[in-house]
């Protein structure tokens, strides 16, 4: 079975973006516009990653909510969040917060990020 990513926050070409991406990896991704949303997606199915925009993009909601969400939660603390962001102050909040290592949207097509995705993003075996 495919790994799946949860896309949350990012507007459409940026989800296209991550699509892409998915697609090479042979990953499923779906989208979440809200960190409500996210977490109500999170609670009804797996996902393997999860990539939340530094800012989300229809509400302007900051991701690092959702981080903080999901490292209280007992049932969501264990799955792997990451922040998109190219600011490293922000990454670094992140992982202070309980996140992985994130990335910026200007490295999203770099061989380190489909590395880093790849680690994740790997079938069920």
């Amino acid at each position: 079975m495919a790994a799946t990513l949860l896309d949350v926050g990012n507007c459409s070409a940026d989800h296209s973006s991550m699509s892409s991406l998915c697609a090479r990896l042979n990953a499923g991704i779906v989208r979440a516009h809200s960190v409500a949303e996210a977490l109500r997606l999170m609670r009804e199915q797996p996902f393997a990653l999860v990539t939340v925009n530094r800012i989300l993009d229809r509400d302007g909601s900051e991701g690092m909510e959702l981080i903080e969400e999901m490292q209280q939660d007992e049932a969501l603390k264990d799955i792997p969040v990451m922040l998109i962001s190219n600011y490293g102050d922000a990454q670094q909040a992140a992982r202070a917060a309980g996140a992985v290592k994130g990335f910026g949207k200007s490295k999203m097509f770099s061989p380190e990020t489909e590395e880093l995705l790849r680690g994740y993003l790997k079938p069920d075996q």
